[in-house]
């Protein structure tokens, strides 16, 4: 099984422009995160896929494998998928351009959800993290996740979900971290799938595999991090990185 990660990265970001080449402890935060996917040694192969040409000079000139994307695209998911489309591959691992803290444990749990899937039943997998911070679990730059007995999404939103009507009932709460393995098949199919009124209302892309009938795992792990979105978590991030 041929498994390869691809990070998309734009330059432009609506609440943090310019966020992937800010300073992370003497490195942009795009090579940082290029550097810890690529330490985990679980990919063949790891590139990063962007519409920047700033971004794209920062990882080749410093030794990495950079893509630059022929067309403009609505999503990461669709920005892969044109990349992808010409590489031999079986899985294709998203990593988000702003997760400098990427590391190997909770990569190797996502991973692990398709060695037994002989029948390939499970489209894509992905991460989430139990929280419990009622400003967190309220943040609507929080996407949140609900699951089946079997730890299959249901449901991902900004909305605090389940909504917790009855307060004795212990609901859990659960962070989706936006670290996706695909089947390359299913990466393939989402770029030529419209987009639905969930996704456009909620501007959460994996919401289109749901609404498409797709089958998504969702692996626990409790490795929080820091995804910068932020001014604010860039700052909770050199601290961290100290």
């Amino acid at each position: 099984m041929k498994i390869i990660s691809m990070i998309p990265a734009r330059y432009s970001a609506s609440r943090f422009p310019g966020k992937l080449m800010q300073n992370l402890a003497g490195k942009s935060v795009i090579l940082r995160t290029y550097e810890a996917t690529v330490a985990t040694e679980l990919f063949d192969s790891v590139y990063v896929v962007t519409d920047s040409d700033i971004i794209y000079d920062e990882i080749s000139t410093n030794g990495g494998q950079a893509i630059m994307s022929e067309k403009e695209h609505e999503s990461g998911s669709d920005r892969i998928a044109e990349a992808v489309a010409s590489i031999d591959c079986d899985i294709v691992v998203n990593v988000q351009g702003d997760e400098p803290f990427t590391e190997k444990e909770s990569l190797a749990k996502v991973l692990s959800v398709f060695k037994d899937d002989y029948d390939k039943s499970i489209d894509l997998a992905s991460l989430m993290v139990e929280i419990s911070d009622w400003d967190e679990i309220n943040n609507p730059n929080t996407v949140k996740v609900i699951v089946d007995k079997d730890n299959f999404a249901l449901y991902f939103s900004r909305s605090p979900i389940p909504f917790p009507r009855d307060k004795e009932v212990e609901a859990r709460y659960f962070k989706h971290k936006g670290i996706y393995a695909f089947r390359k098949e299913a990466l393939l199919d989402f770029s030529v799938l419209p987009m639905r009124f969930l996704e456009a209302t909620e501007k959460i892309e994996c919401i289109r595999y749901l609404e498409y009938g797709k089958r998504i795992k969702m692996v626990e792990t409790s490795v929080q991090g820091v995804e910068i979105d932020t001014p604010e978590d860039l700052e909770r991030a050199k601290k961290l990185w100290k």
